[in-house]
C-alpha cells in the first residue's frame, strides 16, 4: 500500500529523478512497451495514466501542461492524438505490468510495462527463408516475449553462475 508515500526516490536527487521519469514516459509512449524494473514500472504507471487522462481533454491548456511536464513534441502529440482516442471510453487503467523475474546480473525484479491494448508485432512468415537460423531464433524470442515459451528460471540462473565462475 502507498499510505502517505508521495513518490519513489530511486536513490536519486530531484533533477535526475525527473529526467529518469521523463525518459521512461517518452520511451513508453513511443514504443508502447518497455522493459524496466518493477519499482520503476509502478512509478511510471502513475505518471503515464495521469498524462493520458489529461490528454483526453485535448484542449490547448492540456497540451501546454503536457509539454511542460514532458518536453517532447512527438510524445505530447501521440498522447493527445493517438492514445487519448484509443482510450476514450476507458475510465482508467491504461497500462499493465507483466513481471518477468530477476535480472541475472543483480537480481533486480524486472517487468514489462505496456498499454492494455498492445499487440506484439508478428514476424511475416513469407519473409523467412528456409534454413535461416536467425529467423528461427527471432521466432523463439518473439514467442518467449509473448509468454508462450518460457525458459526455466533455474536453468538461466545456473548458466549465469557458470559464466560468473569462469571469469
Amino acid at each position: 500500500m502507498r499510505h502517505n508515500a508521495d513518490k519513489a526516490n530511486f536513490g536519486r536527487k530531484y533533477g535526475p529523478r525527473i529526467a529518469l521519469l521523463r525518459g521512461l514516459v517518452n520511451s513508453l509512449v513511443e514504443h508502447e512497451r518497455i522493459k524496466t524494473t518493477v519499482s520503476k514500472a509502478k512509478e511510471l504507471r502513475r505518471h503515464v495514466e495521469k498524462a493520458i487522462t489529461l490528454g483526453k481533454k485535448g484542449n490547448l491548456h492540456a497540451r501546454r501542461l503536457l509539454l511542460s511536464r514532458y518536453p517532447n513534441d512527438a510524445t505530447v502529440e501521440k498522447l493527445v492524438g493517438d492514445l487519448s482516442v484509443r482510450f476514450k471510453t476507458r475510465p482508467g487503467g491504461y497500462t499493465k505490468i507483466i513481471k518477468l523475474g530477476a535480472r541475472p546480473g543483480d537480481k533486480a525484479e524486472m517487468a514489462y510495462i505496456q498499454f492494455v491494448d498492445y499487440k506484439l508485432p508478428q514476424a511475416d512468415e513469407a519473409e523467412t527463408v528456409k534454413g535461416d537460423a536467425g529467423a528461427e531464433k527471432r521466432k523463439r524470442v518473439a514467442l518467449r516475449a509473448a509468454g508462450k515459451l518460457r525458459k526455466n528460471v533455474r536453468t538461466l540462473q545456473g548458466k549465469a553462475r557458470r559464466v560468473s565462475r569462469q571469469k
